[in-house]
């Protein structure tokens, strides 16, 4: 018998009904055989043979080898349900050679199985409507520190309250609350915060969250986060080299800027949410970053336009100490002092690499600030009368600085069909044609990051700034202006 079919005949007890969880209801007795072990020696010996042979049980998360009942210090090995002691027609040849040397003994078992055993789709499974399992129960859910995030809809109000217990009492993780949200993100406030309810656990959502060896600490209540997108947070991360400008637009608590400061790489961080701004902070701090992250609290649109600036207004050196390569130590360093470094000085450079927007609702509206950007105050000031156009390629050895703007879009038929929506949108707000042609110019790229919902997906384009755009002259910049304030 298959592995699925054997778990099939151990489910829990099933109540329908059942509104509040009654974890003392789960319990159930199984009458199956086992194999007493006569010798101690053979335990591990036999255990491995009657695995081979098929007969031993195999469960999820069940040691097949117990204390046989009423036969003092003897283990038992258990046995498929199909095996039965008082039936050796029942037995494999393999059992039958053991038992008939005398080597073990087949004994009935009375297996007990309960709460504790059961995971979290089994018991939830023993709980909902039969038909269309899937609807009535989250198997997808957010972790966040020792928070769990779920996103309900009006099928799951009469079981909230029990899924919710359960998937702290089976979590592998130290889970302690589960909330739900009342509202989409960014829907109510720019911030992109929600409401939520409490279904399970302490209104506690100060949470610490570990990702890309980095720690944040931050109010999941007061800020925006989203597990989901650490693989996105990781592909952008690895675009950047150590030594760049990365300007940050709506940097959060740091997701994209922490790990790119721990590979020493700076970044002007900045978030509009006061709360995401301190608790940015508090990471810069703890993930020792201070020297290569920057934070700020600004609006997006003025940040684009005095970041590039503040990189010509601001001298900024960041002094890092590299151990020295096996081959250039001393070779009478003492054991046990401390490993010589080397010290050096980086300095970093005055126009950026790479601008983040991640903030998929709206971040391609913040895009105009980009138009004219090296032509207009307050860039315009910080250069007096140098002319922008020198500081890039051919004259220098930087290149126009990278765009990943994140964004949400209509679910189509194709790919294609998406990234024609996309590159439209983004057309309209640089007043610059960007069709698939010129994203081959500009370096470009549309990546599909995530579906969010039926009939929404979530991407982020890459587009190398066009000098068209940057060095913009006429006297439409100044409208730009005023239109962004």
């Amino acid at each position: 018998m298959s592995e699925p079919n054997v778990a099939d005949l151990f489910r829990p007890p099933v109540d329908r009904a059942m509104r509040t969880l009654d974890r003392g209801f789960f319990k159930k007795t199984f009458p199956i055989s086992a194999a007493a072990v006569k010798q101690k020696k053979d335990i591990s010996a036999f255990r491995q043979v009657l695995s081979q042979s098929n007969d031993a049980l195999n469960l999820p998360r069940l040691s097949l080898l117990q204390e046989a009942p009423n036969v003092p210090d003897t283990k038992c090995i258990l046995l498929r349900p199909e095996i039965k002691h008082d039936y050796p027609s029942t037995w494999s040849p393999t059992l039958t050679e053991l038992a008939n040397q005398s080597r073990v003994e087949l004994i009935p078992y009375d297996l007990i199985l309960d709460y504790d055993y059961w995971s979290y789709d089994q018991i939830m499974s023993a709980i909902v409507p039969e038909e269309n399992q899937e609807m009535y129960f989250p198997k997808r859910f957010t972790e966040v520190g020792h928070v769990v995030h779920l996103n309900l809809g009006p099928e799951h109000e009469p079981y909230k309250k029990i899924f919710s217990q359960v998937l702290i009492d089976k979590s592998s993780r130290n889970i302690k609350t589960v909330i739900n949200k009342l509202s989409n993100v960014g829907d109510e406030n720019a911030f992109r915060t929600f409401k939520y309810e409490v279904l399970a656990g302490p209104d506690d959502l100060m949470v610490e969250h570990h990702e890309e060896k980095c720690l944040f600490r931050f109010d999941f209540g007061k800020v925006y986060w989203n597990s989901r997108l650490q693989e996105e947070h990781r592909r952008i991360v690895q675009k950047f080299v150590p030594g760049e400008v990365v300007v940050d637009v709506m940097a959060g608590v740091g997701p994209f800027a922490i790990p790119a400061g721990k590979k020493r790489v700076f970044v002007l961080a900045n978030d509009l949410n006061p709360e995401s701004y301190a608790y940015m902070e508090g990471n810069i701090t703890a993930n020792r970053v201070d020297k290569f992250v920057q934070p700020y609290n600004e609006d997006g649109h003025a940040f684009i336009r005095n970041a590039a600036a503040n990189l010509f207004n601001q001298s900024v050196q960041a002094g890092i100490h590299d151990s020295i390569p096996k081959s250039a130590k001393p070779p009478q360093r003492q054991s046990g002092s401390p490993k010589p470094k080397k010290f050096s000085i980086m300095n970093r450079p005055q126009v950026p690499s790479h601008f983040v927007m991640n903030l998929p609702a709206s971040a391609i509206d913040f895009l105009p600030s980009f138009i004219g950007l090296y032509t207009r105050s307050p860039v315009r000031e910080a250069l007096g009368g140098t002319d922008p156009r020198t500081l890039f390629a051919p004259h220098t050895a930087d290149k126009l600085p990278m765009i990943h703007v994140h964004c949400f879009c209509p679910k189509f038929p194709t790919a294609a069909e998406s990234e024609e929506e996309i590159l439209q949108r983004i057309s309209e707000k640089l007043e610059f044609k960007i069709d698939r042609n010129m994203m081959k110019e500009l370096d470009g790229e549309v990546h599909d990051v995530r579906d969010i919902a039926p009939g929404k997906e979530m991407f982020c384009v890459s587009f190398r700034l066009p000098a068209e755009v940057a060095f913009r002259q006429d006297e439409d910049v100044d409208q730009v202006d005023d239109a962004l304030e």
